[in-house]
């Protein structure tokens, strides 16, 4: 059976849709019945933590098939969840007994297996509110992975890391805590002694064997030679860049049975690589009829909406020690008064961000909502033959220069006016001293994002923008796609460039030019147009991360003439929406009476000699848009 969730987005409809006898009647572990009572609604849990359930009950469905090679093994669940039992509490020495929700990640991580009996999800994501104690799970993780999976193994290696030094080592603590008790309880004390295992300031490592766990920070970086076989990162969230990362990856290709473990709770900036991931695990879970993260597990603890804030009843779907009776009075005490504190201090986004785990811009001047431009998303927009308006901000030293394109256009059900919004950047590498540094710098991989169309780069020797290649591909891209441009605004402060390109775009089209002035008074109606028309829904755009990043990294300034968008700082990206702004200076008129695609003599002035003579030669004459203007017709 097909199913679609990304359409309805309705898990417990089509859960009850289904007849799970035969599985409640083979499957009686931890890891299912947790599921079983999310979804029949005795857990309560976001969309998120219900999606995942509704994937594991479905693959005990379609196990050990043709197209899943997977099976669900209910003795290595026991396994890692016995080896729990006695792993101590940091804070107590004592073993701390798991809830439901925590036996539910183990059994993903460890049940789930291909063939070869090696681990399905060579990827996983943990991601819940600050204070549930991830860390000391991944902590149990790291030490059952190191001390009993390597049995029989030699010369492996293991990782724990975190974003610096301090982080790292607090997890790399937990364990080496953890394993000083448990190395005093047999089995598992002569295994110790038998493998030769010596607790290091900054590794642990088994002699016989030269099995060796290692701390390495991410400041370090230190990751290229080795082979993790079990790599866990904390607070991933915080890291701007695939560089380092993929190393750890990449090193781990041809090592059997690994697993690369990112935790995190939410970071205040939604553009960092953990989070793209979580959206990637999360729509492929709802289209999983196409198979495309088999290997991938996303397990995410967090509230469905920013309007949950006010709802502490709903507090668990993010932070699920709320289900511990002795523990519930005092954690949600503590919950509320750090929300009404961040209220009063208007720092509510750091609330909903960690302890709702959320993911947000933190600062209140932020020109966009994340889920706004979220939503926004619409790869099946066609752009042929559309009415198109230009805005063009070229690029100072390192900055990206950006071509912004607003296509008008009417909702195909509602008849309602819309704007589709889309971006084409050229990246200068020239001040970083490569691409590769560049890619690094800005924390997009420009290379790929070339081929999907998103940006050219440059085609200079030195790294620096060609304002030739920028005219060329503006006039063969518009060409191409038969685009009518109504209108082409631009930044005047690009340098003599700027004057060249537009003399240039002067004396070869009838685009209609126009100088816009870069001060808050000129600026203001078309930046508040644009971020109007997010909040209600009248911006559609491609899933284009350079055109997010930017729209998200864009902030408000204000005085007292009007506003415009600026960026918290100089390495931040905001091309893309200053060329959209100006884009917008004039597209925001187009179904105004006023806008000049309802003005008859700038209609003339487009048309080329043959549309001319056939708007003299009408009979009915005067309105010449059904001939030349179709595309306003076209709807979504």
């Amino acid at each position: 059976m097909k199913i679609d969730l990304s359409q309805t987005r309705d898990i417990v409809g089509a859960f009850h849709s289904i007849d799970w006898e035969e599985i409640k009647e083979k499957y009686n572990d931890p890891g299912t019945k947790y599921c079983f009572d999310v979804l029949n609604n005795k857990k309560q849990a976001g969309y998120d933590i219900q999606l995942a359930c509704f994937r594991h009950l479905r693959d005990l469905q379609r196990q050990n098939t043709k197209n899943f090679p997977y099976h669900y093994d209910i003795k290595q669940v026991n396994q890692i969840l016995k080896f729990a039992s006695i792993s101590p509490n940091v804070d107590t020495g004592e073993p701390t007994k798991l809830m439901d929700w925590q036996k539910f990640i183990f059994s993903q991580m460890m049940g789930w297996r291909d063939r070869d009996d090696n681990k399905r999800f060579t990827r996983v994501i943990v991601s819940v509110s600050r204070g549930q104690g991830k860390t000391y799970l991944m902590a149990i993780l790291a030490a059952y992975s190191f001390l009993i999976e390597s049995l029989g193994l030699e010369n492996q290696d293991y990782l724990v890391a975190s974003i610096n030094y301090k982080q790292t080592m607090k997890i790399f603590g937990y364990i080496k805590s953890m394993l000083r008790k448990i190395i005093n309880i047999e089995p598992f004390k002569s295994l110790a002694k038998d493998a030769g295992l010596e607790l290091q300031s900054e590794q642990i490592i088994e002699k016989k064997t030269n099995n060796i766990l290692r701390a390495i920070s991410h400041e370090a970086g230190q990751y290229d030679s080795y082979h993790f076989r079990t790599a866990v990162f904390d607070e991933i969230g915080e890291v701007n860049t695939r560089q380092r990362i993929s190393k750890i990856i990449s090193g781990q290709v041809k090592v059997k049975n690994h697993q690369f473990v990112q935790i995190s709770t939410a970071y205040p900036d939604p553009t960092v690589p953990f989070h793209e991931d979580e959206k990637m695990v999360i729509q492929a879970m709802e289209q999983d009829f196409k198979r495309e993260a088999d290997s991938y597990l996303g397990l995410i603890w967090s509230q469905d909406s920013e309007n949950e804030v006010y709802d502490p009843k709903t507090w668990i779907k993010s932070n699920p020690l709320l289900g511990l009776p002795d523990q519930k009075e005092n954690l949600l005490s503590g919950l509320k008064d750090k929300r009404d504190n961040d209220l009063l201090t208007g720092n509510i986004a750091d609330f909903e961000n960690k302890n709702l785990n959320l993911w947000l811009k933190q600062s209140t001047a932020s020109f966009l909502n994340l889920k706004d431009v979220e939503d926004a998303t619409d790869d099946d927009f066609k752009i042929d033959g559309r009415q198109v308006y230009l805005g063009f901000d070229f690029s100072m030293f390192s900055d990206n220069t950006a071509v912004g394109f607003v296509y008008p256009y009417k909702d195909g059900k509602t008849g309602e006016p819309r704007f589709h919004i889309a971006q084409h950047s050229f990246i200068p590498w020239q001040q970083a001293g490569s691409i590769e540094a560049k890619e690094k710098q800005d924390g997009l991989q420009y290379r790929e994002l070339a081929k999907k169309g998103y940006c050219t780069i440059t085609a200079h020797q030195k790294g620096i923008i060609n304002p030739e290649q920028v005219y060329n591909w503006l006039l063969d891209y518009v060409q191409k796609h038969k685009l009518k441009v109504m209108f082409f605004g631009y930044d005047r402060y690009g340098s003599y460039q700027v004057k060249n390109i537009t003399e240039s775009l002067n004396a070869n089209t009838d685009w209609m030019i126009q100088d816009i002035a870069q001060r808050t008074s000129t600026l203001a109606n078309p930046t508040k147009f644009l971020q109007e028309s997010f909040a209600t829904g009248k911006i559609t755009r491609f899933n284009d991360p350079i055109e997010e990043k930017a729209l998200l990294n864009a902030t408000i300034k204000e005085d007292k003439i009007g506003i415009q968008v600026d960026k918290d700082k100089a390495t931040l990206k905001i091309d893309v929406v200053d060329a959209l702004v100006d884009a917008m200076y004039q597209g925001m008129y187009h179904f105004e009476d006023y806008g000049i695609a309802n003005d008859k003599s700038t209609e003339v002035k487009r048309m080329t000699q043959e549309q001319v003579l056939k708007w003299f030669n009408n009979p009915k004459s005067g309105l010449l848009g059904d001939d030349y203007y179709h595309a306003d017709q076209d709807t979504n």
